[in-house]
Formats: C-alpha cells, structure tokens, sequence
C-alpha cells in the first residue's frame, strides 16, 4: 500500500464552526497542504473560513487507503474530514 504525509488541519468557518480535517499529499509540502486546504474549504462552500501554516502541521507518514489515493492521483491532494466538517 502506498504512504502519504498527512497534515493535520484546522479552520475556523465565516459562521465560528471549527473544520477539523487532514490533508494527505504524496510529498511533505506544508506550502502545499495549505493550499489544498484552502481549495478544498473552497469546495465545500466555505471559502471565507480562515485556516494558516500554524493551523495546517504535519503530523505523520502513514499507508493510504485507495479511495483516498485515488483522489491524491486525481487531483494532488485528498482530505479526511473528521469534527465539524460534511462527509
């Protein structure tokens, strides 16, 4: 099974909702896992939700399921979404 870098992630909603979700890449890019997060605030109708470099770590290398390396290979980033955030 393939790894990836998994960043752990929080953002606060324009409403004060707090996104608890990980950013999984095939590199360890900080720069780049927070740009994913942000596209993917974006996607799900919080583009206004405030996330930073302090709020995007990196936490661990760990084997990728398939369903998300697949979206790794589509689209260069997957997420976990995990407290507060739709599934």
């Amino acid at each position: 099974m393939a790894t990836s870098h998994v960043f752990d992630t929080y953002a606060k909603s324009a409403k004060g909702i707090t996104l608890h979700f990980d950013v999984l890449l095939e590199k360890k890019d900080p720069d780049n896992a927070l740009s994913a997060a942000k596209k993917w605030l974006a996607s799900i109708d919080e583009p206004d939700a405030s996330v930073t470099q302090e709020n995007c770590v990196f936490c661990h290398t760990a084997e990728t399921p398939d369903d998300l390396l697949q979206q790794i290979k589509n689209q260069g980033y997957a997420i976990y979404p995990m407290e507060g955030c739709p599934r």
